[in-house]
């Protein structure tokens, strides 16, 4: 054991070092040590962790209805065709793509990358040994697996028939097991907020010197406005859950109008977050986009400041835009307009964010490695999802296709195709530097690859038949659209396998993957410059940022001594340079 002194800016801390390689992986050992910890890496892999059992339970469901809807179950005529036989009953079916929208959306969509990328790598990039409050991210942990143990109760003790957006009057008179799924969400909402605060103040204070605003990583960006939509929005949900779970129990009239309440006051209060909450999950992923296509192309993010902008933008006009989901409940034509237009708007700093990223490609020394395999699939699959955004966003054509399955193509589009997609590129980004361990190149680009055909094999031709009248939710449908659900069938297992080969890879580099480099993708952020995997304190000295630093790859080079890159040795920094916290 060594005993190490590091000097901060506000004072000293000591600690002690195993070994000159003591990483946090090894430095406390035990059950104990995990559920117990304050380290903010640890309690990104305990989300993994849990983030993945929640995503197989999502995924299990997603298969069990695709299955199911290989059959339509009644003829052309509309009747109950005795020669097809359907694998769920109706109630089965609505409660299974209940438990699935719930699960993905509040477990695995929006914690998902501001939990295990967000806690891993934003210390890392600042500089810090953790985050400013490491007690609170421990708390927003054990409430994350207390929401996970409500909707657990809940698929097992009744299970859960509203959707998973929970509307009145459903969720006020079916007998299943609403309220625990309501606590559930409630909880999960707490966790959201925690995280949000803590990432907010670690940004503000934990700059180390010479990092200013516009020095920072845009991936930190990215979570600074997501946590400012956290703070801001999720309160709104919360209180909204509480007055539900309220009228379900007392019978209080707000939402149920068999007890005088107004089920539109629900979507309006619901929709406030819930549109806001599409970019706690898209707004993450954009940042890894960024990482991922500035590394992977050799050269500085075009337009830096404008990608940054863009983020807060997005956060801001987020909050303007709920009423579109709104056109067909009554609201006024005046009001119908106003939220068509900022609707429109904010395709705008999304825009500026696919350009810049393009043109950062443009004339670069791209390297298809895996992470960038999935950067190219988000471009894609994004870019469709925000385009057929814009069908929904006019007034006269989402009145046709609403509650069809074009808008069930356009959200998995934007929430899969977006968040997922980048997720699964941020973790074979940072996997060698999480465990030290590489995984094998061709395996997880086949994965990747399979995933991206997967994914626009099954939703792909629910544009079609959306567009042609196939309404969402519907246990049986007519034999016209047959064909269609059995590609979207095909496709699901074809995504499913290429999911399970990512996850497959990634277990068997932990068990029998080669050792790997500090920096194996000559990343230029302060993630990649301390040891893989990091220290248990992060860094043996405070890392230096000068002007320059970030995606500027002319000071990285490959590594002569083996896999890899290591930054060039640099004349000691100017004392003068750099910004305050």
């Amino acid at each position: 054991m060594g005993q190490h002194t590091r000097e901060l800016s506000n004072g000293t801390f000591t600690y002690e070092l195993d070994s000159p390689n003591d990483s946090y992986l090894v430095h406390f050992k035990g059950i104990k040590s995990w559920l117990l910890t304050l380290d903010h890496k640890r309690i990104a892999i305990n989300y993994l962790v849990c983030i993945s059992i929640a995503l197989l339970l999502g995924g299990i469901y997603a298969l069990l209805l695709r299955l199911d809807l290989w059959n339509g179950g009644l003829t052309a005529t509309g009747e109950v065709d005795p020669n097809q036989s359907k694998l769920l009953t109706n109630d089965q079916y609505n409660h299974a793509f209940t438990v699935h929208g719930a699960v993905m959306t509040f477990l695995v969509l929006i914690p998902g990358i501001p939990a295990i990328l967000g806690n891993f790598a934003l210390p890392l990039m600042l500089g810090a040994k953790d985050v400013a409050f490491p007690r609170l991210n421990l708390l927003s942990w054990y409430l994350w697996v207390s929401g996970l143990i409500c909707f657990l109760y809940t698929l097992f003790m009744g299970g859960l028939d509203t959707g998973w957006t929970f509307y009145t009057p459903y969720s006020v008179t079916t007998n299943t097991s609403v309220i625990s799924a309501l606590f559930g969400a409630f909880m999960l909402g707490f966790s959201s907020i925690l995280t949000g605060l803590n990432f907010i103040v670690t940004i503000h204070k934990m700059r180390p010197a010479g990092m200013g605003w516009f020095e920072m990583p845009l991936f930190l960006w990215s979570l600074y406005a997501t946590g400012i939509i956290q703070l801001l929005a999720t309160p709104v949900l919360g209180i909204t859950l509480l007055m539900l779970i309220v009228e379900r129990s007392f019978g209080l009239g707000i939402f149920d109008p068999a007890y005088g309440g107004d089920p539109v006051l629900f979507q309006h209060f619901f929709w406030f977050y819930s549109h806001p909450a599409v970019y706690v999950m898209v707004l993450p992923a954009m940042g890894v986009i960024s990482e991922l296509i500035s590394t992977f192309s050799r050269k500085p993010v075009f337009g830096y400041k404008m990608i940054a902008m863009s983020s807060v933008a997005i956060a801001f006009l987020g909050f303007l835009v709920w009423g579109h989901h709104m056109f067909t409940s009554g609201q006024s034509p005046l009001m119908g307009t106003i939220f068509s237009f900022i609707t429109f708007s904010i395709a705008i700093p999304s825009a500026i964010k696919v350009f810049n990223w393009l043109t950062t490609m443009y004339k670069g020394s791209v390297a298809l490695n895996t992470p960038m395999i999935y950067a190219l699939s988000f471009l894609g699959l994004f870019g469709i999802g925000g385009l057929t955004g814009l069908f929904l966003s006019t007034m006269a054509t989402d009145i046709m296709l609403h509650d069809t399955y074009f808008v069930v193509a356009h959200f998995h589009y934007v929430m899969v195709g977006g968040t997922i997609i980048a997720l699964l590129g941020g973790l074979h980004y940072w996997w060698p530097k999480m465990f030290g361990k590489s995984y094998n190149s061709l395996v997880a680009k086949t994965g990747g690859i399979l995933v991206f055909i997967g994914f626009n094999v099954t939703f792909f031709p629910q544009f079609v038949m959306g567009s042609r009248g196939m309404p969402r939710r519907y246990h049986m449908y007519l034999e016209q659209f047959q064909s269609f659900h059995q590609w979207s069938t095909i496709g699901a297992f074809i995504l499913g396998l290429g999911m399970f080969m990512a996850a497959g890879n990634f277990i068997w580099s932990l068990l029998r993957g080669p050792k790997a480099p500090v920096n194996p993708w000559g990343a230029s952020t302060l993630d990649w410059k301390t040891a893989t995997p990091p220290y248990y304190h992060n860094f043996d000295v405070e890392p230096e940022v000068r002007p320059g630093d970030i995606y500027h790859y002319d000071r990285i080079v490959p590594n002569p001594e083996g896999p890899g890159f290591v930054e060039k040795k640099r004349d000691a920094m100017p004392a003068e340079t750099g910004a305050k916290h």
